[in-house]
């Protein structure tokens, strides 16, 4: 039995975070992942300046080797009317591909990791953690999104009450004549709503790379109004005509409407797993980088791992995040208040989709950068 401070049981964002995040601290860190790296990643994939600063990126460096899209503006609209385009003129956030970034961010780990390998058992022994009847720990911390293994030893884990968001997307280089006929820019992703406001999709161009999908809370759905939104941007010359491969399908949790517990006796849930995506955009990359640095200031100088003791850890997300029992009664994208036809009429404006829709919702710049933990 090979025994350790901490295991981490996901090498993503997170998980690869934390352990970053703890390197000096004189705990012996084991990180788990089921799959190797580089991994097949898809996801829509921006970061903000804020998750660079906090991960202590920097970006002409990572830029120089790696897929650095940087976005100065942003086209919104509702599906059936016309988009809105609104130049920020900065560099207000990057596109990256998760393959090369979630690789990047282990690779930095120096802690031991034991890749390709699935988590088939966690038992509760003598206090400890044991997994795979293989490696113990006092703690051990679920970083492996949404059907995260640890996750099921928090209440009754994922299941069919959640309320989950499903999407659907690919990601592919373009030929160049794909290319070529490819009328998304890079420095201007698009968002466009569903008219029922339960979800939205997106084309997002990172150099000759370029992503599509659509997430909604209503899945059973979700094929439907995916076929219909690419056919759409084809028709109108948004994107190519001959798309390869198939859209591949993932699920995860919005803050206000995941109810799993964060923390209990020698557990912890970060990123994903606890179901930290923001809930009016749905991203999980930011919520997953800043939940790794707060459980790593809790986790650095403690050796009790109670629940009680880890009680501080959902009291610093309540205090980063809000509380989620105040915001569970508001709408995936928008709030309550923004209905149809007032829906409609807003995305048309270039005020609510610069300063509502794109600053607040999905850029959060009205939030600091978390700033980074200092090693010990």
């Amino acid at each position: 039995m090979e025994y350790y401070d901490l295991i981490i049981v996901g090498a993503g964002p997170a998980g690869s975070t934390l352990a970053h995040a703890l390197r000096d601290s004189g705990k012996r860190v084991l990180i788990i992942d089921k799959q190797d790296f580089p991994r097949d990643k898809t996801c829509a994939g921006w970061v903000t300046p804020a998750v660079m600063r906090s991960l202590e990126i920097d970006p002409g460096e990572y830029g120089s080797r790696h897929t650095l899209q940087p976005i100065r503006q942003f086209r919104i609209g509702m599906m059936g009317q016309p988009a809105v385009v609104n130049d920020h003129g900065d560099v207000v956030s990057y596109g990256i591909r998760r393959c090369e970034f979630d690789a990047y961010l282990l690779d930095r780990v120096t802690a031991p990791k034991q890749l390709k390998t699935p988590v088939k058992s966690i038992v509760r022994r003598d206090g400890n953690w044991v997994v795979n009847d293989t490696w113990e720990a006092p703690l051990i911390v679920g970083a492996g999104g949404h059907f995260c293994p640890v996750a099921r030893l928090l209440g009754d884990g994922p299941g069919s009450h959640e309320t989950v968001v499903a999407a659907k997307e690919v990601e592919f280089e373009m030929t160049p004549e794909q290319a070529e006929v490819c009328e998304a820019r890079g420095d201007t992703p698009e968002l466009w709503f569903c008219r029922d406001l339960k979800g939205y999709a997106w084309v997002f161009r990172k150099g000759n790379y370029l992503n599509i999908g659509l997430g909604r809370e209503d899945n059973h759905k979700l094929s439907e109004h995916l076929n219909a939104f690419v056919e759409e941007m084809k028709s109108e010359g948004r994107i190519p005509s001959d798309l390869p491969g198939r859209f591949k399908g993932h699920a995860y949790l919005l803050y206000a409407h995941a109810e799993r517990p964060l923390a209990d006796d020698g557990l912890l849930l970060i990123g994903d797993s606890a179901g930290l995506a923001y809930t009016q955009s749905g991203e999980g990359i930011r919520p997953a980088i800043e939940s790794a640095l707060i459980a790593a200031d809790i986790i650095r100088d403690r050796e009790d791992y109670s629940a009680q003791s880890l009680q501080s850890y959902g009291e610093a997300i309540a205090h980063r995040f809000g509380n989620r029992a105040v915001s569970r009664d508001q709408g995936w994208q928008v709030p309550d208040w923004v209905k149809m036809p007032l829906a409609s009429t807003l995305m048309r404006s270039h005020w609510f989709t610069r300063k509502v829709v794109t600053e607040k919702w999905f850029l959060h710049q009205q939030v600091p950068p978390l700033e980074p933990v200092a090693p010990g």
